[in-house]
């Protein structure tokens, strides 16, 4: 019997359907069958949201410790490193979307879960910072697990720091635009990713501090199908729109044009980009 050569097709996550990769490359890793949003890492997420060209990383420099001494810490960190290519769970830099200024920052589940460290939690910081300097909006785009167990404490007080430089933000007058991907649960939920001025979501994310599991435990009553998902929280009025990938950038120019400053030009932008394949596959 003939097999299918590997890299040719995939199973869907969401209906289980066997979908050609070329196919879901050029949806933009969207099921065409069922809808289902399959995860991106950084630069993927950077490749189908940004000007092409216009991104510059910051503090790239920037690598975790390891201030409790976990157990294997140091190997964990190591293995995320080699296999995703970054030296951290978020990226952040300066760019341009349909030609207007922004800060941006993309977490990346991959590496341990897109949990937030010491080194998230300051770049995060430190992006929110530089967007004050700049008086330039922010976009940061939250996929995590929760605060790193393996930083104990100071993980936990990541969360401060970054509600706290949030909170600077909007003192400021500085738009921030949040935007939840699969999953954006736990410290990461409660705390930068929950103040946004905009809250948007990807259809069908997993957004909430705990799991459905652990929200049964602590409820009498059944939960609802769509518990801890950004269409729940839609409902409720914690997320201003859900938005498809697909829509997406076109939705935060949209915005980042509506926050323009009065006299800026707001129809200097460049076309948006039609080829979703193309910006993936040119990242």
């Amino acid at each position: 019997m003939e097999t299918v050569p590997e890299g040719v097709a995939s199973k869907c996550l969401g209906c289980d359907e066997i979908v050609f990769v070329r196919e879901m490359e050029r949806n933009l890793e969207v099921c065409p069958k069922c809808g289902h949003h399959h995860r991106l890492d950084a630069l993927e997420r950077l490749a189908i949201t940004v000007d092409d060209g216009s991104f510059e990383e910051t503090d790239a420099d920037l690598t975790s410790g390891d201030p409790i001494r976990f157990p294997g810490y140091p190997e964990k960190l190591e293995a995320s490193r080699e296999a995703t290519g970054l030296r951290e769970a978020l990226v952040t830099g300066t760019a341009t979307i349909e030609g207007f200024p922004v800060i941006v920052g993309v977490a990346d589940f991959r590496f341990m879960g897109g949990s937030m460290g010491s080194v998230v939690g300051e770049k995060t910081a430190r992006a929110f910072e530089l967007a004050v300097e700049r008086r330039t909006p922010i976009v940061l785009f939250s996929a995590s697990g929760g605060a790193r167990m393996q930083e104990g404490l100071v993980a936990l007080m990541q969360m401060a720091k970054t509600a706290s430089a949030a909170r600077r933000l909007a003192e400021a007058g500085v738009p921030f635009i949040s935007v939840l991907t699969d999953p954006t649960t736990g410290g990461v939920f409660a705390s930068y990713a929950s103040l946004g001025d905009i809250t948007l979501a990807e259809p069908g994310a997993v957004v909430g501090f705990a799991g459905r599991r652990v929200g049964q435990q602590d409820v009498a009553s059944h939960l609802p199908p769509n518990f801890q998902s950004s269409e729940f929280q839609a409902e409720h009025g914690f997320v201003d729109r859900i938005v498809p990938r697909k829509e997406m950038r076109t939705t935060l120019a949209f915005l980042l044009r509506f926050f323009a400053p009065p006299g800026a030009d707001r129809s200097a932008a460049v076309p948006a980009a039609t080829d979703g394949e193309e910006r993936l596959n040119g990242r």
